[in-house]
């Protein structure tokens, strides 16, 4: 008797398993639209630091 309610459990456990991926909810294109504009604004910000440390490199080779 003890199998049959482990089989049970078991099979639950897979079809919940099964089942969870289709409740996730879907990006919409301003979600997407979002995510693109986060990766943007992430890049101009390394390319302003990479500029910025560009800038105090020059400046101390000019007090030298």
């Amino acid at each position: 008797m003890k199998h049959g309610g482990s089989i049970g459990t078991a099979l639950l456990m897979s079809a919940l398993l099964i089942a969870l991926p289709g409740c996730q909810k879907q990006e919409g294109p301003a979600e997407q639209a979002g995510k693109e504009m986060d990766k943007a604004v992430e890049k101009a910000g390394q390319q302003i630091e990479k500029a910025g440390g560009a800038i105090q490199d020059a400046a101390k080779g000019d007090k030298q």
